[in-house]
């Protein structure tokens, strides 16, 4: 019996996050409570490792790692070893077995969505979570495009900065298996995060909203000022809000995305109504009960759809409350930020 390499999201459950990784494995389990989450499927853990071994890539990258002996503080090595790796990667044809599966799935997708040739997002899923650690790709269209994403969300492992992780920790560095998620891709309005705790401060009563028009990727990078809402997780009474400068917002193209300056008339407006907000606290309460613990999650506000179905998530984890870092963790961030 051949081994199975996809799966739907209805399929999975949150235990599953050793066999597609976490993402998968929670968009899974917000499936099964009902939740509003993009229809999708994972690409396992166990194909990515199939990959590797099938194109002879996990050898080649071993022979180019035992010629080279990459050190923690040699950014242009790391950079030069990124590159070469990743060039393995991508130069590889798909195996068949998973090119065929792959196919199938995007079929049915494209027939569940009621469309010839379905947009969707390519998510790289980590069994540990490991956030901005590997690449999203947006407004995928095609079989011929989603293969080639795929491979780079698993060419993503051997970025600089998960090279420069794995050195850290003593990982391998030959690789990193990590499952993939492909959804139909939210042509969003509006997007960001939700903390059902005040990540600054440990607040457990408050909940913190971040936003911006367009898709989300602008307000999870951290490098603008988006809309935020303070709400009250008893109430859902918005307690406070402050208007963002939003100075850029990501967009769709014909394919892929661009970010863009944001027209002034939409910086000097908030991008969700309070109604949205409301709605997006409830929902966000749900996963907080669910998983036993504060989430961080990302939500869309689906740009043809009507409140309160035009709300879609795309991912909760465990939230993080800032805490100060020793002083090799801010040596890292500091070479982090450098790549």
């Amino acid at each position: 019996m051949s081994e199975k390499f996809l799966y739907w999201l209805k399929e999975l459950r949150q235990h599953h996050n050793n066999l597609v990784g976490k993402k998968c494995a929670n968009l899974g389990e917000m499936t099964y409570l009902g939740l509003p989450v993009p229809p999708g499927f994972a690409i396992s853990v166990k194909a990515y490792e199939y990959f590797l071994e099938n194109t002879n890539s996990i050898q080649e990258i071993k022979d180019y790692l035992e010629k080279c002996d990459i050190r923690f503080e040699n950014i242009d090595q790391l950079n030069d070893a990124s590159l070469k790796i990743r060039q393995i990667i991508e130069s590889k044809d798909m195996p068949e077995v998973l090119k065929k599966s792959i196919y199938s799935f995007y079929d049915d997708l494209c027939q569940i969505c009621c469309s010839n040739k379905l947009a969707v997002a390519t998510r790289s899923a980590g069994p540990v979570s490991r956030p901005g650690q590997y690449e999203t790709y947006l407004n995928v269209k095609g079989k011929e495009d989603l293969l080639e994403k795929i491979k780079k969300v698993w060419a993503s492992t051997f970025n600089p900065r998960s090279l420069l992780y794995r050195l850290q920790k003593g990982l391998p560095l030959e690789s990193d298996p990590i499952g993939v998620a492909v959804l139909k891709m939210v042509k969003a309005r509006s997007a960001g995060i939700i903390f059902t705790v005040d990540p600054n401060t440990g607040d457990y009563t408050k909940m913190i909203l971040e936003a911006n028009w367009g898709l989300g990727e602008s307000v999870v990078s951290g490098e603008l000022i988006p809309d935020t809402y303070i709400v009250e997780k008893e109430t859902l009474q918005i307690c406070e809000k402050k208007l963002g400068a939003k100075q850029k917002y990501v967009i769709f193209r014909e394919i892929g995305v661009i970010e863009e300056e944001t027209p002034p008339l939409k910086r000097c407006t908030y991008c969700l109504m309070d109604e949205e907000v409301i709605e997006i606290g409830k929902l966000a309460k749900v996963l907080e009960k669910h998983f036993g613990t504060p989430q961080d999650a990302e939500w869309a506000i689906e740009e043809d759809s009507y409140f309160p179905e035009n709300i879609i998530f795309l991912q909760t984890r465990p939230a993080m409350i800032r805490q100060k870092k020793s002083p090799i963790d801010q040596i890292v961030d500091l070479m982090l930020r450098r790549f």
